[in-house]
């Protein structure tokens, strides 16, 4: 039986028994904690995918439970996870510091368009042991992203996606001390081959790119696979299925073109790949609840 998905939501209630402050729409979701503020012995969470990213740092000893192994955390860690490798974290020190930051998707994809960095992509090294400078460093960089985050400066999400893109890059830079999560079988495969072609297609830069892979079919032929292994492989991978992964990235897509460029409707239809613009009008509203125009007007 696959994992349960928990939401957001479902997190800060088992995590402070209450919803923290929200950040506006638009912001990815995002929110910044010191987890001494939340010390003390509490039963872990679920074992359970979550629907949004998390990046951690953490200082003493824990257990991270995967679907194929449990690792055992000492000193100084920097953890990445993602929505679609499901996990259980448990916290063995009740005096725990550290912190992490949580956030959605669109956090990085309705501004930057490149889509989610690749240390969170399926089978990515996210596991990182620092030393006492590493954790300083690491730590320095959650300080100010912590500090940002309760600021009100009036482009504080700009500045703190720079922030975490920083973060992201000092463990890129690094050696991974444990090649924790690889699954050496075909469904993880495919869903990794599947997500860089998704992801190869995007940022659309001119009115004149078009993507050329809008469905399933699309991206199974590709692949040379049948259409029912890459669903059966990408829901049994992800929690979701192929449809979503592609319905998601092109209204990210859509909705960062729809803010950054000046590009009409049309063009705009045209380089996602829909036949009309009344065909793109009725998707975006579909999934956002709201008109191509009325983002622009923002």
């Amino acid at each position: 039986m696959s994992p349960v998905t928990k939401n957001l939501e479902a997190f800060y209630t088992h995590k402070f028994n209450h919803t923290p402050t929200l950040p506006p729409v638009g912001a990815g979701d995002f929110n910044a904690f010191r987890l001494s503020d939340n010390n003390g012995r509490r039963p872990p969470a679920p074992y359970a995918r979550y629907d949004f990213f998390k990046v951690m740092l953490i200082r003493g000893e824990h257990r991270c439970h995967y679907a194929d192994k449990s690792i055992i955390l000492n000193g100084s860690s920097l953890l990445f996870f993602n929505p679609s490798v499901p996990y259980r974290f448990e916290r063995l020190d009740d005096e725990a510091t550290g912190f992490f930051c949580l956030f959605k998707e669109s956090f990085f994809t309705e501004n930057y368009r490149n889509g989610i960095p690749s240390i969170f992509l399926p089978g990515g090294k996210t596991v990182y042991s620092l030393n006492e400078k590493q954790d300083q460093e690491v730590a320095a960089l959650f300080e100010k992203i912590f500090e940002e985050n309760r600021s009100d400066y009036r482009f504080k999400y700009d500045l703190l996606r720079n922030q975490v893109s920083e973060l992201i890059h000092y463990a890129m830079k690094m050696e991974p001390n444990e090649q924790r999560y690889h699954h050496p079988d075909s469904n993880t495969r495919i869903v990794s081959i599947f997500t860089e072609l998704l992801e190869s297609q995007f940022p659309i830069e001119s009115p004149e790119q078009c993507i050329s892979m809008r469905s399933a079919s699309d991206f199974a032929e590709r692949l040379s696979v049948h259409v029912n292994h890459l669903n059966r492989a990408v829901r049994l991978t992800t929690g979701k299925t192929t449809t979503t992964h592609i319905t998601e990235r092109l209204v990210a897509e859509a909705m960062a073109l729809l803010k950054q460029t000046d590009w009409n409707i049309s063009e705009i239809s045209d380089c996602l790949g829909f036949a009309q613009p009344a065909h793109f009008t009725y998707f975006f509203k579909k999934h956002t609840n709201t008109t191509p125009t009325s983002v622009r007007l923002v």
